[in-house]
């Protein structure tokens, strides 16, 4: 039996990363800001530290009722602002990250690091001059696609995968990504993009929130195959709170768990970590996960089902630091640590 002395003190000591958000979008639409503690929705900077979560991926995902805006450069622009802007009224909680180093540095002053993503490339344009400009406001974590296809690929979906992968122009955003120091994210690829970034990447990437298609045979979970080849390229797959079962009645704490211990149990505990989805699931909450003050469950129920200590603490968020380190400051992946 875990004491919750324990599971708190591994907690605290932990660098816990939770790799996709989607409140921002919750910002522009009036329904709460992210500096002040809310009862509505998953995820605010005062829950963010009552969870103990030291750096959140607030993704920028340019859709509306389910559909690509018609002006996605400019409402990522603005979600960006939207972000910049909380943080500036949460300068007792909160810190805008561009670097593993920052994110360390929000650790050790007790604050929450907020990393900016982008879900769908689609705000930029075909045009590298962009992202080059999306990098200078602090944007490190790229989504490439996002349902419907875009000047990248094309996204995973029966609906709107055309089985092409990425295009010429997601060749060229791939090695420019990799030039600036920006982590690619394969969430919402599909699987012929996802096999061309394998191919052309030359840093490790991430799949901010996906869950073992072993486990559950959904299209947007990743294949034994894919999370092998992931881990290969050094890189980290996230377990999300949706996605995890046929049966909405078993998405519960321990399924996310269990997902977990399938991709653990695959390519072992350095290439798994968190992201959530809070606050864009497809439904419910998981049971025992209804916000981000829960993310402590997670500590424990890792050390319940017999991880250890450093196992735990990479799967938090250590996994993210060290491929985040790795692209965003060139550090040798051997090298990379959160110590």
């Amino acid at each position: 039996m875990i004491s919750e002395d324990y599971a708190r003190r591994v907690h605290c000591e932990a660098v816990v990363i939770d790799t996709h958000c989607d409140s921002l979008a919750c910002v522009l639409r009036g329904e709460r800001p992210l500096h002040e503690r809310s009862s509505i929705g998953h995820v605010d900077f005062p829950r963010l530290k009552e969870g103990g979560v030291t750096g959140q991926v607030f993704a920028c995902g340019v859709h509306v009722f389910g559909a690509r805006s018609s002006q996605p450069t400019q409402l990522f622009l603005r979600m960006a602002d939207t972000l910049h802007q909380e943080v500036e009224a949460c300068k007792n909680l909160a810190l805008f990250a561009t670097t593993g180093a920052a994110i360390i540095r929000a650790k050790q002053k007790g604050k929450v690091a907020a990393i900016l993503g982008m879900e769908d490339g689609a705000p930029i344009a075909g045009d590298l001059g962009i992202l080059r400009m999306f990098y200078q406001i602090g944007l490190r974590v790229v989504c490439l696609v996002w349902g419907p296809s875009n000047e990248i690929g094309d996204g995973v979906s029966k609906r709107t995968d055309s089985g092409n992968g990425l295009t010429s122009f997601g060749l060229s955003l791939i090695r420019e990504m990799n030039r600036l120091g920006m982590l690619i994210d394969v969430a919402h690829l599909n699987e012929k993009g996802f096999w061309d970034v394998i191919e052309h990447s030359m840093d490790p990437f991430i799949d901010s929130h996906a869950n073992a298609r072993g486990l559950y045979d959904h299209l947007r979970n990743l294949t034994d195959k894919q999370i092998r080849a992931l881990a290969e390229k050094g890189g980290v797959v996230h377990a999300v709170f949706t996605f995890l079962d046929a049966d909405p009645a078993k998405a519960t704490l321990e399924r996310v768990l269990d997902h977990i211990e399938y991709m653990v149990d695959l390519v072992g505990p350095e290439h798994v970590g968190i992201g959530s989805d809070f606050d864009g699931l497809s439904a419910d909450a998981p049971t025992g996960l209804e916000d981000v003050t829960c993310i402590p469950r997670i500590t424990n129920g890792l050390l319940t089902r017999g991880y250890p200590e450093d196992a735990v603490k990479a799967i938090l968020g250590g996994n993210f630091l060290r491929v985040f380190r790795t692209v965003t400051e060139k550090i040798a992946l051997n090298q990379a640590s959160f110590a």
